[in-house]
């Protein structure tokens, strides 16, 4: 056993015991540690972060175990240490149970050298378990990046371990930890150098000179061009690619000659794409040509009214040649250069249903609704597997009653993404019309979108548009109380609601909601990742329908709970999970937390949806802290109480549940029950203020790379007012398979998901709300016990489902942890089902 010194830091002694630094001692003389319980503390996740993995020595591509892998940091309060992440540990972060912020506790860990470089290694973590959800060590650090980085003996000229760069050293950089498409880390540079260089526009040559010289000898002169397009970020890393920065990104550029696209290749992208924004003007030389690559999007030019030179493009490589980049400060350009304005194509909301599908638009609007972050995997079936983020916004102009529905998918500007909240004003470049028969148009992302909100505006080339100026007249007219009234953050929203007629067609399924089998559900939902989204359909039959009350609300905004999900322990109380973390899908959770959380997945039981099923104490949802158990402990009596009076009211009366007439007999018959359909706290969402607007983005966004501050507690949210929910359990049709879903409907004409809802009218039974999506009519004025008084007269009508075969769209979204959002989107009768067979 090494002596204390075997361990170097920044600082001198430190007077409290270390784990950390005792951990690494004891890693000197053993291959690997176990610790026992008695022997292991808790820990705080500080960072976590990914990139691209690489195959061990005689392991194929294709046996890979995961695309990617993870460093961790944690700290003990004294030490700070960067670990690699034993990969049999990935799927603890693929669904949000690792994650910083938070407590573990590790049960076994090695020192792994790295055999092929002097003086590097690091720590693995091969076990561990998560604690509760709130860390009991952070709080006692008043900064964390003073903490010193713990090294071994040796090895404090390790540089990597107090570096932004990954552990394992074939690779240089990170990735975002929920896409591939944001810039991550120190490396990528903003800003303009300073001072600018005297540059030499004698010789500079034109764009439309450029076609001609292609495929001939020629030495290029410089370009002096200007941005007026900008793609997102694009990373092609794979397993065997030998590039140490595999990134591109597109550009449009323009002279007075006309337009070319340009590319910027590999590492010139970290030092140069932050820099290159629309609107600067750039000075070029050592640039190459090439053909260019037809199968990529392009933006919609026509507005800017200037040739375009499509056949070859401009590729600024890091060698062979070196290309010299000068990013011309915007003091420094001269009109006499004669480069054209950046254009653009303002559209207002009342103009938007004349534009055709596909054309593109830019928009200006003041923010009333922002969704939560989500992820949809990418189609492109091959390793390395990608995932998408993107949110729903809706915005306003004043041009018409309705707003903006956009579909804004991440644009490599994660600080402008993640900051997006009601109340801003957003500019949105280069959209998609998406018109939609039956429903109101909405805009997606194009590769070329970028988004500004406000304090990002200043000195963007759009702000003497006049039309960007006659929008910041009229928000002048608006009071901001009025606004607040109608916003809204968060929940579960899908855009667009599903058509009529549910259409399977057997020679083209692309567009369409995949019918699976009741068996292929379950695989889905133990395949999801965090924050990942799925719209899937199966059909059956439903079986048992409960109608549950909103939870009430304390004064001091606790919230009684019908969940049993959600419990928040004593955070100095945590304790491990598990021992075998690696294998346990919920291994993530405290001890406590496992003992009150029903199982996912469970044979053949007795109905969820039965009243009684659940223990009324299970159901109580509130904040625990030390300094108030024992008025805690009163309150929760009287929330245990006022729950108990509930459950009797929901068995006393038969209007709250039903169920068929013989799912008492195929309950007992049926291999499995998936219980996921719960609803959750994070399904629904929360009013917009003011005070708390830096909690409720944190709580929209996902779970951040690095740990920041502490944010209120969500259970004190200002939620969207809602009477309750329903509970259904979906029978599968060969009746094997049960599956619970809840039901959502909208009652209120200012819930978000009302937009480009259509609003016929029906009879307001339960099959008609469930194929319908809403209450008819939708409410502006009425209070919540009326309403739960009309979704009980409508589960009255609940046995006209007897038997009857229908088709369910179900939208499904892994929240963290083991909970997973599966919500009923829309019930089709067989009737309603149209199956087109192509030979």
């Amino acid at each position: 056993m090494e002596s204390s010194s075997s361990c170097s830091s920044m600082v001198a002694d430190l007077p409290q015991e270390s784990f950390l630094q005792r951990t690494l001692e004891r890693l000197s003389s053993t291959q690997s540690l176990e610790l026992t319980a008695e022997e292991a503390v808790p820990v705080a996740v500080v960072a976590l972060q990914r990139y691209l993995s690489e195959p061990t020595d005689g392991q194929h591509h294709e046996q890979q175990l995961d695309s990617y892998s993870y460093d961790v940091t944690i700290t003990d309060g004294l030490w700070r240490a960067k670990c690699v992440l034993h990969p049999s540990l990935n799927q603890l972060v693929h669904r949000n149970t690792l994650r910083t912020g938070t407590d573990i506790i590790v049960r076994q860990c090695s020192f792994v050298y790295n055999e092929r470089r002097l003086g590097h290694g690091y720590i693995c973590i091969e076990k561990l378990g998560c604690s509760a959800e709130t860390s009991s060590v952070l709080p006692r650090i008043n900064n964390i990046n003073s903490l010193p980085i713990l090294v071994k003996h040796g090895m404090e000229r390790n540089v990597v371990l107090q570096s932004d760069v990954p552990l394992q050293v074939s690779r240089k950089h990170y990735l975002s930890l929920w896409n591939n498409d944001d810039p991550e880390g120190d490396m990528w540079t903003t800003g303009y150098a300073s001072p600018d260089p005297v540059l030499d526009v004698s010789k500079v040559t034109l764009l439309s000179t450029l076609e001609s010289s292609f495929r001939v000898s020629w030495k290029p002169l410089p370009l002096l061009v200007k941005i007026i397009h900008k793609s997102r970020l694009r990373y092609y890393g794979k397993f065997g690619l030998r590039i140490d920065y595999p990134y591109q990104a597109y550009f449009e550029v323009a002279d007075q000659s006309g337009t070319m696209s340009l590319v910027l290749w590999n590492e010139l992208c970290p030092e140069y794409y932050q820099r290159m924004n629309v609107g600067a003007v750039l000075y070029l030389q050592n640039y190459t040509l090439k053909q260019s690559y037809s199968n990529r999007s392009r933006p919609q030019m026509d507005h800017h009214r200037m040739k375009s030179f499509t056949s070859v493009e401009i590729c600024l490589n890091p060698r062979n040649p070196a290309a010299a980049i000068t990013v011309v400060s915007q003091k420094s350009v001269l009109p006499q250069w004669g480069l054209p304005e950046v254009s653009y194509q303002f559209t207002t909301r009342s103009e938007l249903e004349k534009l055709s599908n596909g054309s593109a638009c830019d928009i200006i609007g003041l923010v009333t609704f922002v969704g939560r972050i989500e992820r949809v995997k990418s189609k492109v079936n091959k390793a390395p597997e990608k995932y998408w983020t993107y949110r729903w916004v809706h915005a306003v102009d004043g041009t018409s009653d309705h707003p903006f529905i956009l579909e804004l998918f991440s644009s490599s500007q994660p600080e402008i993404f993640n900051q997006i909240c009601p109340m801003t004003y957003l500019v949105s470049t280069q959209m998609r019309v998406c018109q939609v028969e039956g429903s109101l148009p909405y805009l997606t992302s194009s590769c070329e979108t970028e988004i500004f909100i406000t304090g990002y505006h200043k000195g963007q080339p759009y702000v003497n548009d006049p039309r960007v100026k006659s929008f910041i007249q009229w928000t002048k007219t608006l009071k901001d109380n009025t606004v607040l009234q109608k916003t809204a953050i968060g929940g579960h929203y899908c855009y667009p609601p599903p058509p009529q007629i549910f259409a399977q067609s057997a020679a083209d399924a692309s567009g369409q909601v995949p019918l699976v089998a009741a068996s292929d559900l379950k695989r889905e939902l133990e395949s999801l990742q965090y924050r990942e989204h799925k719209k899937l359909a199966i059909q059956g039959q439903i079986t048992a329908v409960r109608f549950t009350k909103n939870p009430k609300t304390t004064e001091e905004g606790r919230e009684v709970s019908n969940e049993p999900e959600h419990t928040h322990n004593d955070p100095s109380a945590a304790q491990p999970a598990t021992e075998d973390c690696p294998i346990s899908p919920s291994s993530g959770e405290s001890q406590a937390n496992t003992r009150k959380r029903r199982p996912l997945f469970s044979k053949a039981t007795p109905s969820s949806l039965n009243c009684a099923s659940t223990p009324a104490k299970r159901r109580l949802d509130y904040k625990n802290s030390k300094e108030n158990e024992e008025q805690e402990d009163e309150e929760s009596d009287s929330a245990y109480e006022e729950v108990q009076c509930e459950q009797q009211e929901c068995q006393d009366s038969p209007a709250l549940s039903w169920k068929s007439s013989s799912w008492s007999k195929q309950r007992e018959q049926i291999s499995e029950h998936l219980h996921q359909g719960g609803l959750h706290p994070d399904s629904l969402s929360h009013r917009f203020t003011s005070d708390e607007k830096s909690a409720l983005m944190q709580w929209s966004n996902l779970q951040p790379t690095r740990w920041t501050s502490q944010i209120a507690a969500r259970d004190a949210l200002p939620r969207v007012p809602y009477p309750g929910h329903y509970q259904l359990t979906i029978l599968g049709i060969n009746k094997q398979i049960a599956v619970d879903a809840a039901f959502l409907p909208v009652v209120r004409s200012d819930d978000p998901r009302a937009v480009g809802l259509s609003q016929d009218p029906h009879d307001n039974s339960m099959l008609s709300c469930l194929s319908s999506g809403f209450l008819c009519p939708l409410s502006s004025t009425a209070t919540d016990r009326q309403l739960t008084l009309r979704e009980s007269e409508i589960l009255a009508t609940a046995q006209d489902l007897e038997d009857t075969h229908v088709v369910c769209v179900l939208d499904l979204c892994q929240l963290g942890g083991d909970k997973v959002e599966v919500l009923i989107n829309k019930v089709y009768r067989v009737t309603d089902v149209n199956t087109i067979i192509s030979c």
